[in-house]
């Protein structure tokens, strides 16, 4: 299948009417089109153009206006069909385009939901280790093409191809794949000139007229093209002059056809466009339809009526080609397969997560996958490294994906509950589920970033709970920043521990006494962010008659969990260690912020006896909630040698969050660094100076400027990052000169 969300293309019409812009929604069991201005259009079959349409009883009709003129008055913007209108229409076309189908196997149908292991039915080719398939192209009538066969023959079969733009040919593609498990060529022939224009094939599948012309013009013998010997033809491809063509049997697609020849038939083919010219060439849509042709994958987006379901979503997105990452760097540079549908092909090595370690994963390196197995045979996580390079350099986000998998999904179902949801989700890590929620194919914040500390774990947003809602025992941390190389630890993390401790010898104050009723509080303050797994409280007071004491301890948040009730007890003296295995109270405050004031609160009920809080101290193991924020410029700058103006590098930051600590790296080449000034401009405008003039003949200047060795940094605690951060560079002594090469800064919040 071949998805087009909101994607302006161009239409060909009937005739003399000149070619049409529109916007595109759907796939080719179901579209919708519109205008540029967003009037809903429908192709007038007896106009032989697109009109403006209109809706009668919840269904679109032409109102024989054509696009060239100005809309009716009474159609307004964004038309769309009844549901139940556009669920029979996609009823009908699937059963069009989906006969049934003479294998005991194979019903044609692309339900997804655990139909083969995860595949869909059907003959699989990818075990094969060499696959040949036909390609055949044509020409219409009315549209011709600039492009040769040997320029399509390379497309598809040059192992070191990168014409017209063309990351590698569709061969070079599967083998990366494939890991060189899978060698497909394709035999082209044609051009072959079809009887009739291109809109008569809108309606009328081309398929068995072109192959009747390649066999009699060219001397094809399909049984050349029966890799298994079961007088089946492996593949079958068509490709046809012109623009894409999305509608009807000209719209991209991989579907059955029955044509005989000998003992030997069609069995699967695909259909898609080849251009006008070479500018047009790419190798996308034929690895896309390809992929379900010889490997049976499913499409990892969401057709709107599959499965049961009736509502879209994007399934994959842009990070997979088998869901709308075919369209990526314009068709020529697609997505890679990711890892959920190469290791159903059989093609991986699997790498167990299940282990406790730091793990590497390489950028490209197809042939494995990191795999974290839950306890259901059907569900698992995968990891995978989508920095932007290679094929992945158009994705919309890189750093380390998080597949959440199970074969008996379908990615139709995007409720996300235990009966309804993917067969591969991908865990999107600002948790905005996008892709769920039909918002767009894939963001910036999808992936996982550098992260220091947990990541992901049962607790997180997202979370690598089952879809049965328990912890899987997945936990992820410690990210490295994207590349070549992305390293993370996997298992249970190395606790994060505060200590805080307090030696006040307060006194506290007797009940009969001014203030007695209030007590004293004593506090400890935690700077660091995190939610709470466990705790353990110290508290030693001296008193005479210890039954007297109400000991509280109150969390930032407000929570209080009473230590000790006043009691008839005439010993002497508290020590206390305490935690919330043994008090039922303070498992209250488990899962909560840590960061803020805790307080110690002591109140004597009772005459006569007094006290002194001696000492008490908290011991706090949580999961760190802090972000890091990572900012780099890498663009060199010569700094001028005596000017008071200097040069200014920019870093963008977008987050709403507050700076709780920094860190500014700066790499500069100069022969006398002493002659060097170095301010930090912060979004709010504030000015930190973090080098003045010194007189130091040193070369070159590598430093990290932090609070803690600059002070003056101190004023950007608490407050807001969002924004541009400048780093302002001069030279204020003549002679020596240098350059900025790089600084970069990361901000804990």
């Amino acid at each position: 299948m071949s998805n087009i969300d909101n994607e302006i293309l161009i239409f060909g019409q009937h005739g003399d009417n000149p070619d049409v812009q529109l916007r595109v929604y759907g796939d080719e069991f179901y579209a919708r089109y519109e205008t540029l201005a967003g009037y809903t259009v429908v192709y007038d079959k007896a106009e032989g153009r697109y009109c403006y349409a209109r809706l009668e009883q919840g269904e679109f009709v032409s109102t024989g206006v054509p696009t060239s003129a100005a809309p009716p008055a009474e159609i307004p913007r964004h038309l769309k069909e009844h549901a139940v209108v556009r669920n029979q229409k996609f009823d009908l076309r699937y059963q069009q385009l989906r006969p049934p189908e003479t294998d005991a196997d194979d019903d044609g149908r692309m339900l997804t939901f655990g139909a083969n292991n995860g595949l869909l039915r059907g003959r699989r080719i990818s075990t094969q280790p060499e696959v040949k398939g036909l390609t055949i192209i044509v020409e219409f009538q009315d549209i011709h093409t600039d492009v040769t066969r040997q320029q399509v023959d390379d497309m598809l079969n040059q192992p070191d191809y990168s014409e017209f733009g063309n990351f590698c040919s569709v061969f070079k593609y599967y083998d990366m794949m494939s890991n060189g498990a899978l060698k497909y060529t394709n035999d082209v022939v044609g051009p072959i000139r079809l009887s009739r224009r291109r809109s008569h094939y809108i309606d009328n599948l081309l398929v068995h007229e072109a192959l009747n012309l390649a066999i009699d013009q060219f001397g094809i013998n399909l049984a050349d093209y029966d890799s298994k010997g079961e007088n089946i033809v492996d593949a079958l491809s068509i490709l046809y002059a012109g623009r894409t063509q999305y509608n009807g049997d000209l719209w991209p697609h991989n579907h059955v056809t029955f044509f005989q020849q000998g003992n030997t038939r069609t069995h699967y083919y695909t259909i898609q466009s080849l251009g006008r010219n070479t500018t047009d060439l790419s190798i996308g849509t034929f690895a896309h339809e390809s992929g379900h042709m010889l490997c049976r994958w499913p499409d990892l987006y969401d057709y709107g009526k599959r499965d049961g379901d009736n509502e879209k979503s994007r399934g994959m997105g842009r990070f997979c080609l088998m869901s709308s990452g075919n369209h990526l760097g314009r068709g020529k540079v697609p997505s890679p397969v990711c890892a959920y549908l190469r290791n159903l092909a059989g093609w991986c090595q699997e790498v167990s997560l299940n282990t406790e370690g730091e793990i590497t994963v390489d950028h490209g390196d197809y042939g494995k996958v990191y795999r974290y197995d839950t306890e259901a045979p059907n569900e698992y996580f995968l990891v995978e490294n989508r920095a932007q390079l290679g094929l992945d350099r158009f994705l919309p986000d890189g750093g380390l994906a998080v597949y959440h998998c199970d074969i008996m999904g379908s990615n139709e179902l995007q409720q996300g509950t235990a009966s309804s949801h993917y067969q591969c989700a991908l865990l999107q890590a600002d948790s905005s589920f996008h892709l769920e929620l039909d918002q767009n194919p894939g963001d910036d914040g999808d992936l996982f970033p550098a992260t220091d500390g947990v990541a992901l774990s049962s607790e997180t947003r997202p979370n690598s709970q089952t879809w049965q809602g328990t912890d899987s025992g997945l936990v992820i941390s410690d990210i490295t920043d994207p590349g070549p190389q992305i390293s993370f630890s996997v298992g249970a993390s190395a606790s994060n521990l505060w200590f805080g401790e307090d030696r006040p010898h307060a006194m506290i104050p007797d009940a009969g006494e001014p203030g007695g009723s209030q007590g004293i509080t004593q506090l400890l303050d935690v700077p660091v962010r995190g939610v709470l797994r466990d705790l353990l409280v110290q508290v030693d007071i001296t008193h005479t008659y210890r039954g007297d004491l109400g000991i509280q301890l109150i969390a930032p948040d407000g929570t209080a969990a009473m230590l000790k009730e006043r009691q008839q007890d005439s010993s002497d003296d508290v020590h206390m260690i305490v935690s919330p295995n043994d008090n039922a109270a303070l498992r209250g405050l488990v899962n909560k912020e840590i960061q803020g004031p805790w307080r110690l609160a002591i109140v004597d009920h009772w005459q006569e006896d007094r006290g002194r809080l001696d000492y008490w101290s908290l011991t706090l193991e949580y999961e760190s909630t802090a972000q890091t924020i990572r900012g780099e410029n890498q663009t060199g700058m010569d700094i001028p040698d005596d000017s008071v103006q200097g040069i200014s590098s920019a870093i963008p930051v977008n987050s709403s969050a507050a700076l709780s600590d920094l860190a500014v790296e700066v790499n500069i080449v100069h022969t006398y660094r002493g002659d060097l000034e170095l301010d930090l401009r912060a979004p709010n405008g504030v000015i930190i100076p973090l080098k003045t003039r010194s007189f130091d003949s040193s070369a070159n200047l590598q430093a990290t400027y932090t609070i803690a060795n600059t002070t003056a940094l101190e004023v950007l605690k608490n407050q807001p990052i969002d924004g541009v951060w400048h780093l302002d560079v001069r030279d204020v002594v003549f002679r020596d000169v240098g350059r900025l090469l790089r600084w970069a800064i990361k901000i804990e919040t």
